[in-house]
């Protein structure tokens, strides 16, 4: 779960790093995609009863609202490379 969810703050600062909104664009992808694996993970510690239900609540409106962060800098990468 640690490396989840440091892939995703590492992606997000190697994409910016890269040329081009483009590469950024992608680099969010790949990002989002760890913050999917986060959640999956999240929930199986929630099942396997590593996690209260109240932790589980917690951390997954936590995940939910980095999520929509990520779909919102996404979306506002894409329409500046199309104004380009």
């Amino acid at each position: 779960m640690r490396r989840c969810a440091a892939s995703v703050g590492s992606n997000l600062a190697e994409g910016r790093g890269r040329r081009g909104d483009g590469d950024f664009g992608r680099f969010i992808q790949i990002a989002s995609g760890s913050l999917t694996e986060l959640e999956y993970q999240l929930l199986l510690s929630k099942e396997l009863k590593y996690l209260a239900e109240s932790e589980y609540k917690l951390i997954n409106q936590k995940l939910a609202e980095v999520s929509r962060m990520l779909l919102s800098l996404e979306q506002k990468v894409k329409s500046t490379s199309a104004g380009k």
